[in-house]
């Protein structure tokens, strides 16, 4: 399982994904969940997905093959005339992969991956795309500012009470911590470490890139201090009357 948050703000895009990937509680490996496509001065494009290792992992690797080999070029993240078209490239790409990889006659459920796509193109607005196993897509707007894949129940809550547009980078990281922390503790197929990347609105460049490990002193604290939080607002509560 996996767990992956894309999120809108006014001042950029976070993004935040867990690298735990299981078949089994005796077969955990790490594999990154984030990958990111960046030109100076024109366009960064990130990338996170969830869903079938393999699937992933091959829509991923085409995507960035493309943008390297020159007779492929018209494909490319790297060329994409707006965020629309590069989600429409990823949607198609998702669709081939899994086509090729489904056998004749058998379901293509098996082989299914999500992704989300965020980034800005000069010129345009950063934009924030939801891209299902299908192929087809959503964009985030005001009602929706972020998307979640993978194992989302657990941490959508404190989403949807905390978020504010006009949050900084650095709230923005510490609710998506809380988040991820809530979801760490409900499901052992989601684990660290973290990654998280942060991009500023109209920069064209990666603001900043981090991986969070189990000993990241923050995040202990935002554990910790989570947890002593909700039981003292529990407490506080007054208690039920018959």
């Amino acid at each position: 399982m996996t767990y992956c948050v894309g999120l809108k703000i006014d001042s950029g895009l976070v993004f935040m994904s867990d690298t735990r990937t299981n078949a089994g509680v005796d077969n955990i490996s790490t594999f990154r969940k984030m990958r990111c496509w960046e030109t100076p001065d024109d366009r960064v494009l990130v990338l996170l997905s969830a869903g079938n290792l393999a699937t992933t992992q091959a829509v991923a690797s085409l995507l960035d093959e493309r943008t390297k080999a020159p007779d492929e070029r018209t494909s490319s993240m790297l060329e994409t005339p707006s965020m629309y078209q590069a989600a429409r490239l990823v949607g198609d790409t998702v669709k081939e992969v899994i086509r090729q990889s489904a056998p004749v006659g058998q379901s293509a459920d098996a082989f299914g991956a999500s992704f989300i796509l965020g980034g800005q193109i000069r010129g345009m607005e950063p934009r924030l795309f939801l891209i299902y196993p299908e192929g087809n897509f959503i964009e985030a707007g005001e009602d929706t500012p972020f998307f979640q894949i993978g194992e989302t129940k657990y941490g959508k809550p404190i989403l949807v009470r905390a978020h504010d547009a006009a949050m900084s980078f650095e709230e923005t990281v510490k609710l998506l911590l809380v988040s991820f922390d809530s979801t760490l503790k409900s499901n052992l197929s989601v684990g660290l470490p973290l990654d998280v990347l942060f991009y500023g609105r109209d920069s064209f460049k990666v603001g900043y890139e981090k991986r969070i490990d189990a000993d990241d002193a923050y995040f202990k604290t935002i554990s910790d201090g989570w947890s002593t939080a909700l039981k003292t607002a529990f407490k506080s509560l007054p208690d039920f009357t018959r």
